[in-house]
């Protein structure tokens, strides 16, 4: 301490500063909601719909007070929180609008479509017309015009527990009644209550871009994706995808399992071997139905193209249908995809200037139709092997197929039609697998399966790759980014769909999983999803792994995979 300064005690000053990332500080009343201090940047800087915030390293709502200086950075549409946010509230605001309008009936939330939207539906009731669905969206708009706030309050489990008790919601009152923390968040609009899984946006006025579309027996809440956040993306017709998702909830049925809290509840009375038992055995009769369907065309078909998204079990599934087909007395002959990537510096680049090599000009698509063209009319191919060290294309086995053989590819690129332009459809069979819906919290809080298939990649980046959580979260947008370019517009190109997603799955990784994510540095951006991931997983009782069969999807994820090293290559092939 130097003698020119002095230190006294005093009163706090009105105002308070919040420091944005830039270095600029905004200055502001005491106790006002930092949305009230971002409102100065919507007229300064040309930013998405602002709709959240990280203060001090935490995801804050918009109605956050400001009581000290703090760091702080708006999140937008454009971000992944930002529009979780913006989705949880839309849902809110389509819960309380069909309420308003059809008491007597029952909205369910369903799995999310690729171009951006839900899929719902309506039971205890007939479908809605669509006259309905225009009064519906109408409700909707009326209360975007009329910009609501919602009410946020904690109050205690026991009483949210009786008052969806009172509402007849028992899925609600299931969940409620295994959770640990003994109160509830719950919103509030126009007398209705609903608690959802993370923050919202502060008032029914934020929410100015949606549709409803008729889909099937339900319709689709279309929302925009976060690399146009005011624009709703066309949306294509998706019945193979729309098929999935019922036979899904038919599966459900079957096990009496509805939703999370049933899956508590039978974790809790002892009958979750039968759970796992019949969720194993409804994999096995899906995969064996896609070997059936590829050996009544034998005769035709010569190539089987699998194609799905990271973390999907895409391997584990091959190698469960190789073993399929070969019991159908099909003889399964693979080919690595990954062999055909071009030179590494003719490789692509994205707009970082880094490689793109989930391009699909990553890869040697004339000569992969050549060798394959040549390999089904009987002739002896030299097929190439890429060194990933070198990052140069070499020269490895020369095979031929045997007669009855069917050659099977793995990759992402597998429903995409350039990959195989030369090839006839007619000699193709072609799958996408992933994780395509979820065992839901309940009927308006779903579970993600692109969450699913992250807690599965973190699970296994750590046993099998040594990475922590950090890592794994630091790549997931990279990853997400060429998912959404090279996968998901494809789907609907598949003959068959395969859902790996286990209805227990979430229970068997909670316990592994959670060390790894309580060990994200605070202060990171990966903390603030650590935190989400662990806040979601608080809703499933754990269970132990050692009751999942050594052959099952998620054996690829926590090991023990009795599948790992089974291989399908001749002995005998040629160099």
């Amino acid at each position: 301490m130097t003698e020119n300064q002095v230190f006294t005690f005093s009163t706090p000053r009105p105002t308070v500063e919040v420091h944005l990332p830039d270095g600029r500080v905004i200055s502001g009343p005491r106790n006002a909601p930092i949305g009230d201090f971002f409102k100065l940047l919507e007229k300064t800087d040309n930013l998405p719909p602002i709709v959240g915030a990280i203060v001090n390293g935490e995801l804050r709502e918009l109605t956050y007070p400001v009581k000290m200086d703090v760091e702080a950075r708006p999140v937008t549409m454009g971000d992944a929180d930002g529009m979780r946010i913006y989705r949880r509230s839309l849902t809110f605001l389509l819960e309380i609008a069909f309420e308003s309008l059809f008491p007597d009936g029952i909205l369910t939330v369903d799995p999310s479509v690729s171009s951006g939207g839900y899929y719902c539906q309506v039971s205890e009731r007939l479908p809605l017309s669509r006259e309905e669905l225009k009064q519906l969206e109408d409700r909707m708009r009326e209360l975007v015009e009329a910009d609501l706030p919602f009410e946020r309050r904690e109050v205690p489990r026991d009483k949210a527990i009786e008052h969806f008790k009172a509402e007849g919601m028992l899925d609600k009152v299931r969940l409620l009644s295994h959770r640990k923390k003994n109160y509830l968040t719950l919103y509030e609009l126009n007398s209705h209550h609903d608690y959802h899984h993370g923050y919202m946006v502060p008032s029914t006025g934020y929410l100015r871009w949606f549709s409803l579309l008729p889909t099937g027996d339900g319709f689709t809440l279309r929302f925009p994706r976060r690399h146009a956040p005011t624009t709703l993306l066309p949306m294509p017709d998706y019945p193979k995808l729309l098929n999935t998702f019922r036979q899904y909830g038919d599966w459900l049925r079957r096990l009496g399992i509805s939703s999370v809290g049933a899956l508590n509840d039978a974790i809790q009375e002892n009958r979750i071997r039968e759970v796992i038992l019949v969720s194993e055995a409804l994999h096995e009769q899906r995969v064996t139905e896609i070997a059936s369907q590829i050996a009544e065309k034998r005769d035709q078909v010569r190539i089987v193209l699998i194609a799905g998204p990271s973390s999907s079990g895409k391997t584990t599934f091959s190698k469960r249908l190789a073993v399929q087909l070969l019991a159908c007395g099909v003889s399964p002959f693979p080919i690595e995809l990954d062999n055909y990537f071009i030179d590494r510096e003719l490789t692509p680049r994205d707009e970082n200037g880094d490689y793109d090599f989930e391009s699909i000009q990553a890869l040697n698509t004339e000569r992969l139709s050549e060798d394959l063209r040549r390999l089904i009319a009987g002739e002896k191919v030299r097929l190439p092997r890429y060194n990933f060290i070198t990052g140069h294309s070499e020269e490895g086995q020369e095979v031929q197929l045997l007669s009855g053989e069917i050659i099977i590819l793995e990759g992402i690129h597998g429903l995409n039609p350039s990959l195989l332009p030369s090839i006839p459809r007619e000699l193709t069979f072609r799958i996408y697998a992933s994780a395509l819906t979820q065992l839901n919290l309940d009927r308006h809080n779903r579970v993600s399966t692109t969450d699913t298939r992250l807690i599965r990649r973190i699970t296994r980046d750590a046993r099998e790759r040594g990475y922590n959580a950090a890592i794994t979260l630091q790549r997931w947008e990279s990853v997400r980014r060429g998912e959404k370019r090279y996968i998901f517009p494809y789907q609907e190109n598949a003959d068959a769909l395969f859902n790996s997603a286990l209805a227990y799955e979430l229970s068997a990784l909670k316990p592994i999983v959670e060390p790894l994510l309580r060990q994200v540095p605070y202060g990171t951006p990966e903390y603030v999803e650590a935190k989400r991931l662990l806040a979601f997983l608080e809703w499933f009782l754990p269970i132990p792994t050692d009751l999942i069969p050594d052959n099952s999807i998620l054996r690829e994820f926590i090991g023990e995979n009795i599948l790992k090293d089974f291989s399908l290559w001749r002995n005998g092939m040629t160099e």
